[in-house]
């Protein structure tokens, strides 16, 4: 394992980034768009790099005064916006695309240092909302309804979709600024407006954002309002979910803070979109192209160091090649990259803090006293390049799939190697038994046992892979997942709907009144 690279140049291009992206050494609590406030607020928050220690910046928390002024403000806005029409509101999504290809390396820069995920994927998450403002500019000429014949003569019936309202967004660490424009460039083409409310781990990169929005908004003389940003802790949070205003609430995170929010939204009868938990397995069969299938587990498992929701918890592996398939593992694992997550020869960065590493320990402790056998790593590194205490090494666990353990969510690099026999449906069995369902992946070049396991008697997850990992989805499906991880939706396909509220309208241009059903009902002579 390599030491971490010396931290002097890497402050320096910090400074330049945080200068580039207009992050200041104490930043306020909100912004509608083009006002910032709330400089005074209740609290202020240091941000501290889990790669290595460094103080980056603090921002001040939001109180509920401050809330109130950007539901407010949002309120106001949406008058405005939802009457522009979709093409322009388009337009300028692709500006705000456009100020993302400009600030990439900076943004992705950020994001790396100020969550821990190598640089690569630090740019990739930038990318990914570069891709997703594109989507949005597609789909502001495409909010298409659908027209049915009516049973009834001379009457015209079609659908149509339009705004919501106030979208609020609640953020996870582990993705700080992708899940958001996933969210906020949809719903701004649909013609909402959006709450931001960022974790409060990782605020820095949402209010870089911020400030690349403001900038379109000033170059556009929009008003304030289309796009806001609220720091804050889990009472923001609730302010949201409770808040009638708020017609939709999408939430990201633990699933349970996700039922916290869902409780909270479906009592007032609003709408939630939940993107939860996930225990996602690969499935390796006995026809599997090996090498192919140990690339897809180990990015899986020692991406963004275990911290995704799409992260591979679970290997289920076929008997007739479940040695060799840890053997290999077992040579990979121990000559793995660990690093400061700026280094370009890093591959596994710090987790997030040191609670996460806390965590960590604490599940590697519970399922060995279950049975589970720990063949590799677990170690939470010291020394130097690593006096954090954030940097661990990835772990797998010899287990069994009902152990308690196996069947929680625990974010971080843990991998749990479990033995099937049989045939694939034994192995699907397994894969469907948790209470999550997000992601899933086979690898195996038989068409039998592809086809089952995509079958509706197969993989119970939100989404199913082919020889290719649990993690890294494309913009243009669907993101989410069933049972515990939420069910909602996100990203491409017809994800937008959920922005919008659908409207069912019936034209009589006749000079008759039928009712249908043929019900008779006549009041006149």
């Amino acid at each position: 394992m390599k030491q971490t690279i010396d931290a002097l140049p890497i402050t320096n291009t910090m400074t330049n980034v945080l200068e580039q992206l207009g992050i200041k050494e104490t930043n306020p609590a909100y912004s509608t768009g083009l006002v910032w406030g709330g400089h005074n607020g209740k609290q202020t928050r240091e941000i501290y790099s889990p790669a290595d220690g460094n103080l980056i910046a603090a921002v001040t928390m939001a109180d509920a005064a401050a809330y109130e002024q950007v539901v407010k403000q949002a309120q106001e806005a949406f008058t405005y916006w939802r009457k522009q029409p979709a093409p322009k509101r388009g337009e300028i999504v692709r500006q705000v695309g456009n100020k993302l290809r400009e600030n990439k390396e900076a943004l992705g820069k950020l994001v790396s240092y100020e969550m821990g995920k190598i640089l690569q994927e630090g740019l990739g998450e930038v990318q990914e909302m570069i891709d997703i403002c594109d989507f949005a500019v597609g789909l502001s000429r495409q909010l298409h309804g659908l027209t049915m014949h009516s049973e009834r003569p001379e009457h015209r019936m079609y659908e149509q979709y339009h705004p919501v309202g106030i979208v609020g967004v609640i953020s996870a660490f582990n993705f700080p600024v992708a899940v958001w424009s996933w969210n906020a460039m949809l719903a701004a083409v649909c013609g909402d407006v959006i709450i931001w409310k960022p974790s409060e781990k990782t605020p820095l990169t949402a209010i870089a954002c911020q400030h690349i929005i403001k900038e379109v908004l000033a170059e556009n003389e929009l008003p304030e309002g289309i796009f806001n940003l609220i720091i804050g802790d889990a009472e923001i949070g609730s302010l949201m979910a409770h808040d009638k205003r708020i017609p939709l609430v999408s939430a990201t995170g633990s699933t349970r803070m996700g039922k916290k929010v869902g409780e909270a939204v479906g009592a007032r009868l609003g709408k939630s979109l939940l993107e939860l938990g996930g225990n996602n397995a690969i499935i390796i069969t006995e026809h599997a192209d090996l090498e192919m299938a140990l690339r897809a587990v180990v990015f899986g498992a020692v991406g963004t160091c275990g911290q995704r929701c799409t992260s591979t918890r679970r290997l289920i592996v076929h008997e007739n090649v479940y040695e060799q398939v840890k053997e290999r593992l077992l040579k990979i694992y121990p000559n793995l990259p660990i690093g400061h997550s700026l280094d370009n020869t890093t591959l596994v960065g710090p987790m997030i803090d040191k609670d996460a590493v806390e965590a960590f320990k604490a599940a590697l402790a519970a399922v060995q006293q279950e049975g589970g056998n720990l063949i590799t790593g677990g170690e939470v590194l010291s020394g130097k390049g690593y006096e954090t205490g954030t940097y661990v090494t990835p772990a797998i666990v010899e287990a069994e799939n009902h152990f308690d353990m196996v069947q929680e969510e625990t974010f971080a690099p843990i991998l749990y190697l479990i033995r099937y026999s049989g045939d694939v449906e034994n192995a699907v069995e397994l894969q469907n038994g948790v209470r999550q369902g997000l992601s899933s992946a086979i690898f195996s070049t038989n068409l039998l046992e592809t086809e089952a396991f995509l079958s509706h008697w197969g993989s119970d997850c939100g989404i199913a892979n082919v020889n290719i990992g649990t993690s890294g989805a494309e913009i243009g499906g669907a993101f989410g997942g069933e049972k515990e991880t939420g069910g909602g939706r996100e990203s491409g396909s017809d994800a937008w709907k959920v922005y919008m509220r659908r409207q069912t309208n019936t034209i009589n241009f006749g000079r008759q009144l039928p009712l249908a059903q043929g019900i008779k009902f006549d009041i006149m002579d």
